[in-house]
């Protein structure tokens, strides 16, 4: 173990590292805000489950840190981003969705971890940090089944026989009439779907808040990009007579007290922003309908141009931490010699 010790950090898992510093750090400034004014008793014990587990993440990554002499992030404090005596911005169903569908990111997240662990400390580390996030969403999930809110996938009809396909117009049918969709193209269609819901919600919720005028009208160009996106993949379920899920608008409150600062806001937006592009491209991996294809690579990219106008947010207010990056040797060569 000592000389596992020695041998340093890759830049796969320093990547990892950083980046789950800063989400958990978030994590913990909107959780710790969630289980204060939580009321439903049943719900409360799994906002606490989830906010424990980003606080050990937060100490064990800082002892990474620090055993390796390396500069721990700054992230959020509850004590700077959150104004705990604001009124309650969200639903306890609304809390419970949003921990639900962050544990299903997180799995993701983790399991891309492991793969990028070459210690066999950071390993163990994340293969802990997958177990403990499965229990997390079976503990989210059970709920919301128990409360009557989980929202499923439709089911299909039993399939007696196998089939092979017969046409080109399997994928390639753009203009004519399509092919119902196959379950891996409903599943993105739904997940898609289910994401932006939350989007949008989240978001009426960080515009109702915001003190910026530029981020608040950021977060209002968000909502009606998502509400966009989930109208387009509803209009694709519908096609096939498949039923749509239902968005979480109604799940905001009518607050408009300061209760996350604007960068907390603006990181969380980014975040999702990210994840919906990477979502996007699996829909297109997944879907040989080429107009679903289509469809996404659209998405994908007005996704990526909001993107774009969030990140000069970040850079013009100074709220974007740098990641850790390789050394500029051109800017290190054109330093003038102290002793010349």
């Amino acid at each position: 173990m000592d000389k596992e010790k020695q041998i340093k950090l890759t830049t796969g898992e320093m990547a990892q590292l950083w980046a789950q510093y800063m989400n958990d750090s978030g994590s913990k400034c909107v959780l710790t805000h969630f289980l204060e004014k939580a009321e439903d008793e049943e719900i409360r014990p799994v906002i606490e489950f989830a906010l424990n587990l980003s606080k050990t993440h937060l100490q064990k990554l800082t002892s990474i840190f620090v055993e390796e002499n390396f500069v721990v992030p700054n992230g959020f404090k509850v004590d700077e981003h959150v104004n705990l005596a604001s009124s309650k911005l969200f639903s306890d169903s609304f809390v419970l969705e949003f921990i639900n569908q962050m544990a299903k990111i997180g799995l993701t997240n983790y399991a891309a971890s492991v793969a990028s662990s070459i210690r066999d400390d950071i390993t163990d580390y994340y293969m802990e940090c997958t177990t403990e996030t499965m229990q997390l969403y079976k503990l989210s999930k059970d709920l919301l089944l128990l409360k009557g809110l989980f929202v499923k996938t439709p089911y299909m009809q039993e399939m007696d026989h196998v089939e092979y396909v017969k046409r080109q117009g399997f994928m390639l049918d753009v203009f004519g009439e399509k092919r119902p969709l196959i379950v891996a193209e409903i599943s993105n269609l739904y997940a898609n779907l289910q994401r932006n819901a939350l989007g949008a919600a989240t978001l009426a919720g960080f515009s109702q808040v915001a003190k910026d005028k530029e981020v608040k009208q950021f977060f209002l160009r968000g909502i009606k990009i998502a509400n966009k996106h989930i109208k387009l993949f509803a209009s694709k379920l519908e096609e096939s007579y498949l039923p749509v899920p239902k968005t979480l608008a109604s799940e905001v409150t009518s607050s408009t007290d300061q209760t996350f600062s604007d960068q907390l806001m603006m990181f969380f937006t980014s975040g999702l922003i990210a994840l919906s592009v990477g979502f996007y491209g699996t829909g297109v991996a997944q879907s040989p309908r080429m107009d679903l294809g289509v469809m996404y690579n659209r998405l994908s990219l007005e996704v990526q141009l909001f993107s774009e106008d969030g990140s000069n947010i970040l850079i013009d207010n100074e709220w974007l931490e740098q990641p850790p990056m390789a050394l500029d040797r051109d800017e290190l060569a054109q330093k003038k010699d102290p002793t010349d």
